[in-house]
């Protein structure tokens, strides 16, 4: 494709759309029914504008990374012109006092900066004190617009005190307040809300955070389905999927709260190679569900038989050595999945050595290790039972007999244990 067709994000002009509307405002402001519509029609031709320059981005590029930011990227200039229009235009504080101020949020996948075609849009509106009427107007001024463009948007509407407090006591808002990124509006609040957040709802809390990721993640795998290898997975939220490298991400921001993602590898959450094989795998799997959404023209997250072939072709796989593209392309997403469930396994081990999560109860008690067998291992091999999974007795255990490298093996088999990661 001819890259000088190509419009880079946000995939239209602020300003210009500012301009735009400020004139429709003075010639159609005492025709509201009038104003409005024509409003709509304006600002939804600039939606379908941006969408499809991300989707002439992503057939030309194949980078669903860049497309993810990039309409995030449009979202924040969009909400931006229409706030500002909200507040010049519609509900204009002529004396505004400290409690008409407020900050806009995005939480969420959005809040991260990564947005699909068909993600949902995720809001808060942060308020200093309690709701004002200027307040409450500029809310749903700016919702009803979104909803009247098509935009799915998940929102809420409080005030640091009412974020703090609820993100103490409910997992899923306080995951999204991880994500929290300042959109516009008053940058005191939202540091404010951070400030809060970290000290009040974040300090001490590590273990139980995790351990309630990590069973919202087992939950989630049930009601998808298991395996990672199901033929028609879901590219979000099956095993091997996307919201499983969101979960690893939640768990290394939750305990370094102050490090970016690039910086896990230096923390210790990551090594560089499990680092790159995140980074690799997120960005296939961004991709997919990408193409995904602009094929559907909706959030289909689960790549259907009728879908495979397609989106084989879209992300250019080739038919090569009697492998038709469809068949290479589900063998490279199945690989990819197998890597994230690698890289799961791996961190989760990690936090379990650090005793930042335990094994649920029920698993203790089904566990296949007792401590009559635990004994007789340590016993009779160079091996022990380290927190549920098989470890070496001491350091200079392959050096002494590296038979002991497939006697490994054969009993991780023969007592149905995971390895430690300290076991190589």
């Amino acid at each position: 494709m001819d890259q000088t067709l190509l419009t880079p994000a946000p995939y239209f002009d602020a300003d210009a759309l500012r301009a735009q509307l400020t004139s429709l405002w003075k010639e159609h402001s005492s025709q509201e029914s009038t104003m409005r519509a024509k409003m709509l029609t304006l600002l939804k031709q600039v939606v379908d504008d941006a969408r499809a320059a991300a989707e002439r981005q992503l057939r030309a590029d194949g980078n669903g990374r860049k497309c993810a930011q990039g309409l995030s990227c449009f979202q924040d200039e969009f909400i931006g012109v229409i706030y500002d229009y909200t507040v010049a235009h519609v509900y204009r504080a002529k004396n505004p006092s400290s409690a008409e101020r407020m900050s806009v949020i995005a939480t969420g996948g959005y809040g991260r900066g990564l947005l699909a075609p068909g993600s949902d849009i995720d809001l808060l509106f942060l308020l200093p004190y309690k709701q004002t009427a200027w307040g409450e107007s500029v809310v749903e001024s700016i919702l009803y617009m979104l909803w009247d463009l098509g935009f799915k948007v998940g929102h809420a509407t409080r005030t640091v005190r009412q974020s703090v407090k609820l993100a103490q006591a409910d997992m899923t808002i306080r995951t999204s307040l991880l994500d929290a990124r300042l959109i516009l509006g008053d940058k005191a609040l939202f540091d404010e809300l951070l400030a809060g957040f970290q000290k009040q709802v974040v300090a001490g809390s590590a273990r139980e955070f995790i351990a309630a990721k990590l069973e919202e993640r087992d939950a989630r795998h049930t009601r998808s389905g298991a395996s990672r290898y199901l033929v028609e997975p879901n590219v979000k939220d099956g095993k091997g999927g996307l919201r499983d490298l969101h979960t690893l991400y939640w768990l290394a921001r939750y305990l370094h709260p102050e490090k970016a993602i690039e910086e896990f590898v230096e923390a210790g959450v990551f090594s560089r190679a499990e680092y790159i094989t995140f980074q690799r795998s997120e960005d296939f799997l961004l991709t997919v569900r990408c193409h995904l959404h602009f094929l559907t023209g909706r959030p289909d997250e689960r790549l259907s038989f009728d879908l495979q072939s397609a989106m084989a072709e879209r992300l250019g796989y080739r038919e090569h050595r009697g492998q038709r593209p469809v068949e290479r392309f589900m063998k490279h997403y199945f690989l990819v999945a197998k890597d994230v469930g690698d890289l799961t396994r791996i961190v989760c081990s990690a936090l379990e050595v650090k005793q930042l999560t335990t094994a649920p109860a029920l698993k203790a008690l089904l566990a296949p290790m007792t401590w009559r067998k635990r004994a007789r291992l340590r016993k009779t091999s160079d091996f022990k039972i380290d927190n549920g999974r098989i470890n070496v007795a001491h350091g200079k255990v392959f050096k002494q007999d590296p038979v002991n490298l497939i006697r490994l093996f054969w009993l991780a088999e023969k007592y149905n244990v995971l390895f430690h990661p300290e076991a190589f």
